[in-house]
C-alpha cells in the first residue's frame, strides 16, 4: 500500500476493532470467569451463564454497531479527513464479526481449553494472512478492510461448529457423571454486568491509553505517511507484547479459580513466578528489538519505513513496561480487583494524552514515542505496588540486577555485530543464548525454570502448566 495508504488502514482498523475491545470482551471475560469458578463443580451452570452470556452480548454488540455507523461522520471530522467515511462504513462490520468470534475465545478460556484457543487464534492469523493480503491485492484499502471482516467470520463459523458437536456433548456427559440435574443452575445474570461494566472502563480505558499516540500523530501532525511509519513501528514494535499476551489466557481463570478457595499462597506463587518467568524473557527481547529495530522495520515493511527506526528504538522499553502491566492486569482482573486496573489505566490515558500533545509538536513521531515510554513506566510502576500490597509478590532485587546485569552484557556484545537486513537475525539468537548462558552461571536460570519452559512452549495440558505455576507436582 505505501505508507500513506497502510496509515489509512491503520487508523480504520485500530479504531473499529477497539470498539470492540472495549465494550464487546466486557460481558464475555466476566462470562470466563465466572465459569472457570463452576465448570469443574456444577458443569450445568456452564450452560447457563453462557445463555445469559449470548443474550447480554448481542444486545450490546447490536447496539453498538448502530451507533458506530451514524457516529462516523463525527469521527471522520475529528480526525480532520473526511475521505474516510466510506472506509469506516465497510469496516462496521468487523465489529460483530469479531465480537462473535472473540466470545468464543472467552468461553474456551472459561472451560481451561487452552490449547484449543491457541488453535483457533492461530487459525485466525492464517485468515487475516489469507484474506487481508489477498484482498488488498484486489482492492488496495477496502479490500484489507474486507478481509478483517471475513477472517474473524471464519474463526466464529470454526468455532461455533467445534462447540456444538464436540464441547457441548462432553459437557453433557460430564453433567451426567456429576449428577449435576440435582444441583442449583439458576445464576444471577447482574453479576456478568457488574463485573463487565468495570472491565469495559478498564478496556476503554487502557485501548486510548495504547492507541492515543497514533490518533495524535494523526491528529496533530496531519500527515498520513508521517502517520503510516509511526504505526508499522508500533505494530512491530508490539511483537513481545502479543507474545506474552498467551499468558493473559490462563493468569484469569487460574486466578480467579485460586482467590474464589481464598488460597492466597497459591495465588501469590502463580504471580510470583509468572512475573519472574515473563521479566526474564521480556528483558532481551526488548534491547534486541531496540538494538536491530531498524533492519527489523525494513524487512517487515521496506526501506520506505526506515525513518521510524529511532522512534521503535524509544517505544521498545515502552512496550517491556507496558506487557508487564497488561499481563498483571488479567491476574488482578482475575482476583476481582478490578477497579484498581481500571483506575490505573484511566490516569495512565491521561498522562499519555498530555505528554504526547506537548512532544509531537517538538519532536514529532519521536516525541509520541518518548510519551509512551514514559507513561507506560509509570503504570507498570503502580501495578507492581498493589501486586506488593496486595498479594505480597515482589521483585526480588537481586534477581532484577542479575538480569539488568546479563542484559547489558548482551548489549555490549551487539556492538561488534552486524545490524544488516538480514545478518541480524543470526546474531540475535547468538545474542540470546550468551544471555541466557550469563543467567545461569549467576544461577539466576535454574532446572525449574527450564522445565516451566518446556511446558508453556510444548503447549501441555493446561492441568500441567498451572500445577508448574502453583508450585505443586505435576500429575502422572
Amino acid at each position: 500500500m505505501g505508507p500513506a495508504d497502510y496509515g489509512r488502514y491503520g487508523i480504520i482498523i485500530t479504531l473499529t476493532t477497539m470498539v470492540i475491545i472495549l465494550i464487546g470482551n466486557g460481558i464475555p471475560t466476566a462470562m470466563a470467569k465466572y465459569i472457570s469458578e463452576y465448570f469443574e463443580a456444577n458443569a450445568r451452570m456452564v450452560k447457563t451463564i453462557k445463555r445469559q452470556a449470548i443474550i447480554l452480548q448481542t444486545i450490546i454488540i447490536g447496539g453498538i454497531t448502530i451507533l458506530f455507523f451514524f457516529s462516523i461522520p463525527l469521527i471522520c471530522k475529528a480526525l480532520g479527513d473526511p475521505t474516510l467515511i466510506p472506509l469506516f462504513r465497510i469496516s462496521t462490520l468487523i465489529i460483530p464479526a469479531f465480537a462473535a468470534a472473540s466470545f468464543y475465545f472467552s468461553y474456551y478460556t472459561g472451560l481451561h481449553r487452552f490449547n484449543l484457543q491457541a488453535t483457533l487464534k492461530t487459525l485466525r492469523s492464517i485468515f487475516r494472512i489469507a484474506f487481508v493480503i489477498g484482498l488488498a491485492y484486489l482492492w488496495r484499502v477496502e479490500g484489507s478492510i474486507i478481509g478483517y471482516i471475513i477472517a474473524p467470520g471464519g474463526v466464529f463459523l470454526v468455532a461455533f461448529l467445534i462447540d456444538k458437536f464436540y464441547i457441548s456433548p462432553r459437557l453433557k456427559k460430564q453433567e451426567e457423571s456429576q449428577e449435576t440435574l440435582k444441583q442449583d443452575a439458576s445464576f444471577d445474570w447482574h453479576k456478568l454486568t457488574n463485573y463487565a461494566w468495570q472491565i469495559v472502563i478498564f478496556f476503554l480505558a487502557y485501548e486510548l491509553l495504547i492507541s492515543i499516540d497514533l490518533y495524535m500523530v494523526k491528529g496533530i501532525l496531519r500527515n498520513d505517511n508521517l502517520t503510516g511509519i509511526y504505526n508499522a513501528a508500533l505494530t512491530v514494535g508490539r511483537i513481545p507484547y502479543y507474545i506474552f499476551y498467551a499468558m493473559t489466557i490462563f493468569l484469569l481463570p487460574m486466578i480467579s479459580k485460586s482467590t474464589s478457595q481464598n488460597n492466597q499462597e497459591e495465588t501469590k506463587k502463580i504471580l510470583g513466578q509468572s512475573l519472574r518467568i515473563m521479566l526474564i524473557l521480556l528483558i532481551p527481547m526488548i534491547v534486541l528489538m531496540s538494538i536491530y529495530a531498524k533492519p527489523i522495520l525494513v524487512d517487515f515493511y521496506g526501506a520506505k519505513y526506515s525513518s521510524g527506526a529511532l522512534a521503535m528504538s524509544i517505544l521498545e522499553y515502552g512496550v517491556g513496561f507496558l506487557t508487564i502491566f497488561y499481563v498483571m492486569s488479567f491476574a488482578m482482573n482475575g482476583a476481582g480487583k478490578t477497579k484498581i486496573v481500571m483506575w490505573i489505566s484511566i490516569f495512565g490515558f491521561a498522562i499519555n494524552a498530555i505528554l504526547n500533545y506537548v512532544l509531537i509538536k517538538k519532536y514529532s513521531i519521536t516525541g509520541s514515542a518518548i510519551a509512551t515510554t514514559i507513561t507506560s513506566f509509570v503504570i507498570m510502576a503502580w501495578m507492581l505496588y498493589y501486586l506488593w500490597k496486595d498479594f505480597g509478590v515482589l521483585i526480588k532485587i537481586k534477581s532484577l540486577l542479575k538480569t539488568i546485569f546479563a542484559a547489558v552484557l548482551m548489549y555490549a556484545a551487539s556492538l561488534f555485530f552486524s545490524k544488516g537486513d538480514v545478518a541480524f537475525i543470526f546474531w540475535s539468537v547468538i545474542l540470546f543464548l550468551l544471555y541466557l548462558f550469563i543467567l545461569y552461571l549467576v544461577k539466576e536460570i535454574k532446572k525449574e525454570d527450564l522445565v516451566i519452559l518446556k511446558e508453556i512452549i510444548s503447549r501441555k495440558k493446561k492441568r500441567d502448566v498451572q500445577e508448574e505455576f502453583s508450585g505443586t507436582e505435576p500429575s502422572a
